[in-house]
């Protein structure tokens, strides 16, 4: 293999492979290399999006679930959506990242390394790796984006289960249950069944800190007893975190006009939609753009999001900063505000101005308006490059 690439790209997850692939589909491909250490049977965990039925086919090979109802519960109602033109999805993410490694073809090219170090040397930058190092002109960075310090983060730990009895209701996918402690934050189950008998739950909490893997499982297991479900085995574990405020660069020596370009790409250049926590769809249009824009020559990153999405999406956060007693309440409203249709709409940032004027008007006037003007007054924070 060879040393020196046109692109370099850094991580081999939904951004990074999803964009070599769409490199290495073009008639003329740059030469470009994946650096990632893990398979992505290790790194294997579940995506969650809305899709319409094209998409749907297309992600076939790695879809685990797929629902057309879903639902959002709290302690006074249960809203249930349904839909003709959207599904909810559930990914094996190891699936998708194996299909997507099984498109690569010279002179795009795999390789199973840590990066441990980047450098700039004679407009080129050099990364170090724990095998050696190599050379490109363009460097994309996916890894795992930094938060601003006591930023909005919505963790989760899951179990896929197998269970002794039927699963009720096992055609509807329960995005938010919210019949949980609501102590240390806005905590909610997540639950979609695969089949009668085999279900993915996770306890998810949007808060600043992270608790102990124990209190996610412990709320797990309550959620279980109380919807007396019990558990035949226990398939698999999953966690993470997801950012839903600002994020900060890890390379800015690396930012100015005089250097090589390099700059991140997918959830850390922001795709992820700060006031849901979703984001393979707003990856998947990235990648999009940028493929389409490289083999015209033009290396830029494309915003994930437009700006007053963003501002709209901070002002919410603000008010479930603010005002914990109505966090609960706000997702409540803007499920029971919308139809499934207009629901999925909103959750994959594509809401028309009829459904933005519908949530607007189910959400409580003062702690909007509030933080309308602290966002208006609020001094810029120096976040992620989009290059």
């Amino acid at each position: 293999m060879s040393s020196e690439f046109d692109i370099a790209i850094i991580g081999g997850g939904n951004a990074g492979l999803t964009l070599a692939a769409q490199l290495a589909s073009q008639d003329s491909p740059p030469s470009t290399v994946v650096i990632e250490p893990q398979t992505p049977k290790q790194r294997d965990c579940s995506w969650g999006l809305w899709a319409l039925d094209q998409q749907t086919q297309q992600l076939a090979q790695s879809t685990k679930g797929r629902w057309r109802r879903w639902q959002l519960i709290d302690d006074h109602s249960r809203i249930i959506h349904s839909s003709n033109q959207y599904s909810y999805l559930s990914l094996s993410s190891a699936a998708y990242l194996t299909d997507c490694e099984a498109q690569l073809r010279e002179p795009v090219s795999l390789l199973r390394e840590s990066v441990t170090a980047l450098h700039s040397e004679h407009q080129q930058t050099i990364v170090e790796t724990s095998q050696g190092q190599l050379s490109a002109n363009t460097v994309y960075d996916s890894r795992p984006p930094k938060l601003i310090d006591n930023g909005l983060r919505q963790h989760f730990l899951g179990w896929h289960i197998q269970t002794k009895a039927p699963i009720k209701d096992a055609d509807i996918a329960t995005l938010m249950d919210f019949r949980v402690d609501q102590s240390r934050g806005l905590h909610f189950i997540y639950a979609l069944p695969y089949s009668d008998h085999q279900l993915l739950i996770e306890s998810t909490l949007i808060s600043t800190s992270v608790e102990s893997q124990d209190w996610y499982r412990n709320a797990i297991e309550c959620w279980l007893r109380d919807n007396k479900i019990e558990i035949a085995q226990l398939i698999g574990e999953e966690m993470g975190v997801i950012p839903m405020d600002t994020l900060v660069s890890d390379s800015p020596a690396l930012a100015a006009k005089d250097q090589p370009l390099i700059t991140t790409i997918g959830a850390a250049s922001g795709a992820v939609r700060r006031s849901s926590g979703y984001a393979f769809q707003h990856i998947q249009q990235q990648m999009g753009q940028l493929a389409a824009g490289i083999a015209k020559g033009n290396m830029a990153v494309p915003t994930p999001l437009s700006s007053g999405l963003t501002t709209m999406d901070n002002i919410f956060n603000g008010v479930l900063i603010s005002s914990p007693d109505l966090a609960v309440s706000l997702y409540m409203r803007m499920a029971k505000a919308l139809n499934g249709d207009q629901f999925a709409r909103f959750m994959l940032g594509q809401a028309t101005t009829s459904d933005w004027l519908r949530v607007i008007s189910a959400m409580p006037k003062g702690p909007f308006l509030r933080q309308l003007l602290k966002q208006i007054l609020k001094p810029s924070i120096k976040a992620v490059s989009h290059a």
